[in-house]
């Protein structure tokens, strides 16, 4: 089963805003479970790593824009 590598820092760019307009999210905890929080309202949620791997568009890591499946890892 492939998974996407997730590191805290980086910022996701997702398919769908958020009710603020923005598409941009940092991960801000990282586990079975990744906290984000809002780049546009800093509003915190969390979402399960199988749910959140399907939404994401972009990955933002160090400087350099990869796409998900440029980030996958084994498990």
């Amino acid at each position: 089963m492939a998974v996407i590598k997730l590191e805290i820092g980086d910022i996701l760019t997702l398919k769908k805003a958020h009710p603020c307009g923005s598409k941009e999210w940092k991960v801000v905890r990282v586990g079975v479970d990744i906290g984000l929080r809002c780049m546009g309202c800093d509003r915190f949620v969390m979402v399960s790593r199988r749910k959140l791997e399907g939404k994401i568009r972009e990955i933002y890591r160090k400087g350099h824009r990869l796409k998900p499946q440029e980030s996958i890892i084994e498990a």
